[in-house]
Protein backbone atom coordinates (compact mmCIF):
# COMPACT_ATOMS: atom_id res chain seq x y z
CA UNK A 1 0.00 0.00 0.00
CA UNK A 2 1.71 3.41 -0.89
CA UNK A 3 0.87 6.00 0.91
CA UNK A 4 1.16 6.77 4.55
CA UNK A 5 -2.42 4.97 6.72
CA UNK A 6 -3.07 3.33 9.93
CA UNK A 7 -2.16 -0.19 9.81
CA UNK A 8 -3.33 -2.29 12.48
CA UNK A 9 -0.93 -4.24 14.68
CA UNK A 10 -2.80 -6.36 17.19
CA UNK A 11 -5.03 -8.87 16.00
CA UNK A 12 -8.92 -7.54 15.63
CA UNK A 13 -11.14 -7.41 18.83
CA UNK A 14 -14.28 -5.17 18.79
CA UNK A 15 -12.55 -2.45 21.20
CA UNK A 16 -9.93 -2.40 18.34
CA UNK A 17 -12.39 -2.34 15.42
CA UNK A 18 -14.37 0.24 17.12
CA UNK A 19 -11.82 2.50 18.45
CA UNK A 20 -10.94 5.99 16.92
CA UNK A 21 -8.20 5.39 14.17
CA UNK A 22 -8.92 8.28 11.73
CA UNK A 23 -6.70 7.76 8.46
CA UNK A 24 -4.30 10.73 7.74
CA UNK A 25 -6.62 12.10 4.26
CA UNK A 26 -10.10 11.48 5.88
CA UNK A 27 -12.42 11.78 3.12
CA UNK A 28 -15.31 9.96 4.43
CA UNK A 29 -15.49 10.93 7.66
CA UNK A 30 -14.68 14.84 6.64
CA UNK A 31 -18.14 14.37 4.37
CA UNK A 32 -19.65 13.03 6.97
CA UNK A 33 -19.08 16.06 8.85
CA UNK A 34 -19.96 18.15 6.33
CA UNK A 35 -23.26 16.36 5.67
CA UNK A 36 -24.46 16.82 9.21
CA UNK A 37 -23.62 20.29 9.57
CA UNK A 38 -25.20 21.43 6.06
CA UNK A 39 -28.38 19.20 7.34
CA UNK A 40 -28.77 21.00 10.43
CA UNK A 41 -27.93 24.78 8.85
CA UNK A 42 -31.10 24.05 6.52
CA UNK A 43 -33.41 22.74 9.96
CA UNK A 44 -32.01 26.06 11.25
CA UNK A 45 -33.17 28.43 8.01
CA UNK A 46 -36.25 25.77 7.54
CA UNK A 47 -37.10 26.67 11.59
CA UNK A 48 -36.57 30.61 11.35
CA UNK A 49 -39.71 30.31 8.67
CA UNK A 50 -41.58 28.61 11.10
CA UNK A 51 -41.70 25.21 8.12
CA UNK A 52 -41.99 22.11 10.60
CA UNK A 53 -40.08 18.88 8.99
CA UNK A 54 -40.55 15.32 10.97
CA UNK A 55 -38.31 14.35 13.21
CA UNK A 56 -37.50 10.96 11.84
CA UNK A 57 -36.16 12.40 8.61
CA UNK A 58 -33.62 14.42 11.11
CA UNK A 59 -32.55 10.98 12.70
CA UNK A 60 -32.18 9.16 9.59
CA UNK A 61 -29.79 11.35 8.07
CA UNK A 62 -27.73 11.46 10.85
CA UNK A 63 -27.46 8.22 11.69
CA UNK A 64 -26.88 7.73 8.05
CA UNK A 65 -23.98 10.19 8.60
CA UNK A 66 -22.66 8.69 11.94
CA UNK A 67 -22.30 5.06 9.99
CA UNK A 68 -19.82 6.64 7.62
CA UNK A 69 -18.00 7.39 10.37
CA UNK A 70 -18.31 4.12 11.81
CA UNK A 71 -16.67 2.62 8.99
CA UNK A 72 -14.17 4.91 8.12
CA UNK A 73 -13.11 6.37 11.04
CA UNK A 74 -12.61 3.76 13.55
CA UNK A 75 -10.65 0.86 13.70
CA UNK A 76 -12.92 -0.74 10.87
CA UNK A 77 -10.75 1.40 7.87
CA UNK A 78 -7.27 0.05 9.25
CA UNK A 79 -8.91 -3.78 9.64
CA UNK A 80 -10.37 -3.65 6.71
CA UNK A 81 -7.08 -3.28 4.89
CA UNK A 82 -5.70 -6.58 6.39
CA UNK A 83 -8.67 -8.63 6.38
CA UNK A 84 -11.53 -8.91 3.41
CA UNK A 85 -13.95 -9.62 5.90
CA UNK A 86 -13.68 -6.55 8.01
CA UNK A 87 -13.85 -4.66 4.26
CA UNK A 88 -17.08 -6.62 3.35
CA UNK A 89 -18.79 -5.14 6.52
CA UNK A 90 -17.07 -1.44 5.35
CA UNK A 91 -18.73 -2.00 1.57
CA UNK A 92 -22.05 -3.29 2.37
CA UNK A 93 -22.36 -0.49 5.52
CA UNK A 94 -20.90 2.32 2.43
CA UNK A 95 -23.31 0.62 -0.33
CA UNK A 96 -26.69 -0.91 1.62
CA UNK A 97 -27.08 0.58 5.20
CA UNK A 98 -25.65 4.63 4.79
CA UNK A 99 -27.51 4.94 1.55
CA UNK A 100 -30.49 3.79 2.80
CA UNK A 101 -30.20 6.23 5.60
CA UNK A 102 -29.03 9.16 3.83
CA UNK A 103 -32.18 8.84 1.67
CA UNK A 104 -34.63 8.43 4.10
CA UNK A 105 -33.27 11.79 5.14
CA UNK A 106 -34.88 13.55 1.87
CA UNK A 107 -32.37 15.51 1.14
CA UNK A 108 -33.22 16.74 -1.82
CA UNK A 109 -37.15 17.68 -0.73
CA UNK A 110 -35.22 19.65 2.71
CA UNK A 111 -33.20 21.90 -0.11
CA UNK A 112 -35.88 22.81 -2.29
CA UNK A 113 -37.70 23.99 0.51
CA UNK A 114 -34.56 26.31 2.23
CA UNK A 115 -33.68 27.61 -1.70
CA UNK A 116 -35.59 31.13 -2.44
CA UNK A 117 -37.80 30.68 -5.11
CA UNK A 118 -37.27 34.00 -7.12
CA UNK A 119 -40.67 35.70 -8.16
CA UNK A 120 -40.97 36.33 -11.99
CA UNK A 121 -38.80 34.86 -14.47
CA UNK A 122 -34.51 34.85 -14.26
CA UNK A 123 -32.23 31.83 -13.00
CA UNK A 124 -31.78 30.90 -9.71
CA UNK A 125 -30.54 28.21 -7.50
CA UNK A 126 -33.98 26.02 -6.71
CA UNK A 127 -34.43 26.54 -10.58
CA UNK A 128 -31.84 25.07 -11.43
CA UNK A 129 -31.77 22.28 -9.18
CA UNK A 130 -35.18 21.06 -10.49
CA UNK A 131 -34.29 21.29 -14.18
CA UNK A 132 -31.54 19.04 -13.06
CA UNK A 133 -33.68 16.82 -11.62
CA UNK A 134 -35.77 16.92 -14.41
CA UNK A 135 -33.29 16.72 -17.20
CA UNK A 136 -32.86 13.57 -19.45
CA UNK A 137 -29.47 12.94 -18.11
CA UNK A 138 -30.85 12.54 -14.69
CA UNK A 139 -33.25 10.58 -15.94
CA UNK A 140 -31.21 7.94 -17.75
CA UNK A 141 -29.15 8.25 -15.30
CA UNK A 142 -31.67 7.07 -12.64
CA UNK A 143 -33.48 4.49 -14.93
CA UNK A 144 -33.97 1.43 -12.64
CA UNK A 145 -32.24 -0.37 -15.58
CA UNK A 146 -29.25 1.42 -14.88
CA UNK A 147 -28.90 2.00 -11.04
CA UNK A 148 -29.73 -1.66 -11.13
CA UNK A 149 -26.47 -2.74 -13.07
CA UNK A 150 -24.56 -0.06 -11.27
CA UNK A 151 -25.37 -1.51 -8.04
CA UNK A 152 -24.28 -5.14 -9.25
CA UNK A 153 -21.66 -3.94 -10.82
CA UNK A 154 -19.85 -2.63 -8.07
CA UNK A 155 -19.80 -6.46 -6.61
CA UNK A 156 -19.21 -8.60 -9.34
CA UNK A 157 -17.27 -5.90 -11.73
CA UNK A 158 -14.83 -5.39 -9.00
CA UNK A 159 -14.21 -8.06 -7.35
CA UNK A 160 -13.96 -10.50 -9.93
CA UNK A 161 -11.52 -8.35 -12.19
CA UNK A 162 -8.06 -6.94 -11.60
CA UNK A 163 -9.96 -3.33 -10.66
CA UNK A 164 -9.57 -4.05 -7.17
CA UNK A 165 -6.10 -5.10 -6.65
CA UNK A 166 -5.14 -1.73 -8.89
CA UNK A 167 -7.29 0.32 -6.72
CA UNK A 168 -6.14 -1.00 -2.98
CA UNK A 169 -2.80 0.00 -4.34
CA UNK A 170 -2.98 3.32 -3.29
CA UNK A 171 -4.77 5.63 -0.43
CA UNK A 172 -6.74 7.75 -3.02
CA UNK A 173 -7.55 4.38 -5.08
CA UNK A 174 -9.19 2.98 -1.97
CA UNK A 175 -10.84 6.39 -0.66
CA UNK A 176 -11.76 6.48 -4.47
CA UNK A 177 -13.53 2.84 -3.80
CA UNK A 178 -15.20 4.08 -0.61
CA UNK A 179 -16.78 7.30 -1.75
CA UNK A 180 -17.86 4.65 -4.91
CA UNK A 181 -19.73 2.64 -2.54
CA UNK A 182 -21.62 5.29 -1.64
CA UNK A 183 -22.37 6.97 -4.57
CA UNK A 184 -23.64 4.04 -6.04
CA UNK A 185 -25.76 3.03 -3.45
CA UNK A 186 -27.51 6.73 -2.64
CA UNK A 187 -28.50 6.46 -6.70
CA UNK A 188 -30.11 2.77 -6.43
CA UNK A 189 -32.16 3.27 -3.26
CA UNK A 190 -32.79 7.18 -4.07
CA UNK A 191 -34.65 6.36 -6.76
CA UNK A 192 -36.55 3.11 -5.36
CA UNK A 193 -37.32 4.95 -2.35
CA UNK A 194 -38.90 7.88 -4.46
CA UNK A 195 -38.89 9.71 -0.14
CA UNK A 196 -37.41 13.21 -2.68
CA UNK A 197 -38.38 14.05 -6.13
CA UNK A 198 -36.35 12.32 -8.32
CA UNK A 199 -36.03 12.38 -12.15
CA UNK A 200 -38.32 9.11 -12.40
CA UNK A 201 -41.30 11.27 -10.89
CA UNK A 202 -39.99 13.96 -14.22
CA UNK A 203 -42.22 11.33 -17.25
CA UNK A 204 -45.46 9.83 -17.29
CA UNK A 205 -43.41 6.62 -18.72
CA UNK A 206 -40.96 5.93 -15.40
CA UNK A 207 -43.18 7.79 -12.82
CA UNK A 208 -45.02 4.18 -12.01
CA UNK A 209 -41.82 2.77 -10.91
CA UNK A 210 -41.54 5.31 -8.50
CA UNK A 211 -45.16 3.20 -6.83
CA UNK A 212 -44.60 0.85 -4.02
CA UNK A 213 -45.16 -2.33 -5.35
CA UNK A 214 -42.68 -2.16 -8.41
CA UNK A 215 -40.03 -0.42 -6.15
CA UNK A 216 -40.20 -3.26 -4.26
CA UNK A 217 -39.99 -5.68 -7.34
CA UNK A 218 -37.07 -3.42 -8.46
CA UNK A 219 -35.24 -4.17 -4.98
CA UNK A 220 -35.70 -7.83 -4.83
CA UNK A 221 -34.37 -8.02 -8.73
CA UNK A 222 -30.84 -7.43 -6.86
CA UNK A 223 -31.03 -10.12 -3.96
CA UNK A 224 -30.09 -13.32 -5.86
CA UNK A 225 -27.75 -11.64 -8.08
CA UNK A 226 -26.42 -10.39 -4.27
CA UNK A 227 -26.95 -13.90 -2.69
CA UNK A 228 -25.03 -15.88 -5.42
CA UNK A 229 -22.34 -12.75 -4.99
CA UNK A 230 -21.95 -13.98 -1.47
CA UNK A 231 -22.21 -17.84 -2.33
CA UNK A 232 -19.60 -17.89 -5.17
CA UNK A 233 -17.17 -16.15 -2.53
CA UNK A 234 -17.77 -18.67 0.33
CA UNK A 235 -17.51 -21.43 -1.85
CA UNK A 236 -13.90 -20.38 -3.52
CA UNK A 237 -11.00 -22.60 -2.91
CA UNK A 238 -8.88 -19.68 -3.77
CA UNK A 239 -8.61 -16.19 -2.98
CA UNK A 240 -11.04 -14.00 -5.20
CA UNK A 241 -8.30 -11.01 -4.93
CA UNK A 242 -4.63 -11.00 -4.56
CA UNK A 243 -4.50 -8.13 -1.93
CA UNK A 244 -5.88 -10.45 1.07
CA UNK A 245 -4.00 -13.52 -0.57
CA UNK A 246 -2.01 -12.82 2.78
CA UNK A 247 -1.84 -14.15 5.93
CA UNK A 248 -0.73 -11.46 9.20
CA UNK A 249 1.51 -13.04 11.28
CA UNK A 250 0.30 -13.56 14.73
CA UNK A 251 -3.53 -13.69 13.84
CA UNK A 252 -3.59 -17.07 13.40
CA UNK A 253 -6.46 -15.99 10.63
CA UNK A 254 -6.09 -18.16 7.65
CA UNK A 255 -7.04 -16.01 4.39
CA UNK A 256 -10.01 -18.41 2.83
CA UNK A 257 -11.57 -18.75 6.19
CA UNK A 258 -11.48 -14.69 6.01
CA UNK A 259 -12.87 -14.64 2.75
CA UNK A 260 -15.65 -17.45 3.56
CA UNK A 261 -16.88 -15.23 6.41
CA UNK A 262 -16.42 -11.94 4.01
CA UNK A 263 -18.85 -13.88 1.57
CA UNK A 264 -20.94 -14.91 4.31
CA UNK A 265 -21.06 -10.94 5.40
CA UNK A 266 -22.02 -9.82 1.84
CA UNK A 267 -24.94 -12.76 1.59
CA UNK A 268 -26.75 -11.61 5.09
CA UNK A 269 -26.32 -8.20 5.60
CA UNK A 270 -28.40 -7.13 2.59
CA UNK A 271 -31.42 -8.22 5.25
CA UNK A 272 -31.15 -5.18 7.59
CA UNK A 273 -31.49 -2.57 4.58
CA UNK A 274 -33.94 -4.40 3.31
CA UNK A 275 -36.02 -4.33 5.79
CA UNK A 276 -35.53 -0.96 6.13
CA UNK A 277 -36.79 -0.16 2.74
CA UNK A 278 -39.82 -2.06 3.02
CA UNK A 279 -40.95 -0.41 5.61
CA UNK A 280 -40.43 2.53 4.51
CA UNK A 281 -41.90 1.80 1.03
CA UNK A 282 -44.94 0.82 3.82
CA UNK A 283 -44.88 3.82 5.15
CA UNK A 284 -45.34 5.82 2.09
CA UNK A 285 -48.42 3.37 0.57
CA UNK A 286 -50.14 4.46 3.69
CA UNK A 287 -49.78 7.57 3.86
CA UNK A 288 -50.50 7.99 0.42
CA UNK A 289 -53.60 6.05 0.90
CA UNK A 290 -54.31 8.31 3.84
CA UNK A 291 -53.99 11.58 1.74
CA UNK A 292 -56.08 9.90 -1.12
CA UNK A 293 -58.78 9.48 1.37
CA UNK A 294 -58.67 12.54 3.52
CA UNK A 295 -58.67 14.10 -0.80
CA UNK A 296 -61.78 12.26 -1.20
CA UNK A 297 -63.42 13.76 1.96
CA UNK A 298 -62.82 17.22 1.63
CA UNK A 299 -64.15 16.66 -2.33
CA UNK A 300 -67.55 15.22 -1.05
CA UNK A 301 -67.86 17.89 2.02
CA UNK A 302 -67.49 20.64 -0.78
CA UNK A 303 -69.37 19.14 -3.45
CA UNK A 304 -72.42 18.48 -1.31
CA UNK A 305 -72.19 14.58 -1.97
CA UNK A 306 -73.28 15.72 -5.54
CA UNK A 307 -72.06 12.99 -7.32
CA UNK A 308 -74.24 10.42 -5.14
CA UNK A 309 -77.24 12.59 -5.50
CA UNK A 310 -76.94 12.41 -9.13
CA UNK A 311 -76.28 8.89 -9.32
CA UNK A 312 -79.64 8.37 -6.96
CA UNK A 313 -81.29 10.70 -9.31
CA UNK A 314 -80.18 8.43 -12.36
CA UNK A 315 -81.70 5.76 -10.84
CA UNK A 316 -84.92 7.34 -9.66
CA UNK A 317 -85.10 8.45 -13.22
CA UNK A 318 -84.91 4.64 -14.48
CA UNK A 319 -87.31 3.68 -12.13
CA UNK A 320 -89.93 6.25 -12.83
CA UNK A 321 -89.39 5.04 -16.40
CA UNK A 322 -90.20 1.53 -16.00
CA UNK A 323 -92.97 2.13 -13.96
CA UNK A 324 -94.79 4.06 -16.82
CA UNK A 325 -93.89 1.62 -19.35
CA UNK A 326 -94.93 -1.06 -17.17
CA UNK A 327 -98.61 0.72 -16.74
CA UNK A 328 -98.87 0.91 -20.30
CA UNK A 329 -101.61 -1.26 -21.81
Amino acid sequence: MSGSMWMPTQAPTLPNLLGWHLQPVPVLPALAILLAVLYLGALWHLHRTGTRWPVQRTASWMLGAGTLVLVTATGVDGYGMELFSVHMVQHMTLSMLSPVLLALGAPMTLLVRVLPARQGGGWNLRKGLLNLLHSAFARFLTHPGITTSLFLMSLYGLYFTPVFDFLMGSMWGHNLMLVHFLLIGMLYFWGIMGVDPSPRQASRGVRRLATPVLAILELFITVPFHAFFGVIVMMSVAPIVGFYAHQVPGWNIRPLADQAMGGGIAWGFTELPTLLVLGALFMRWQSSAKRRDRFADRKAAKNGDAERLAYNAYLAAIATRDDRGGSTP
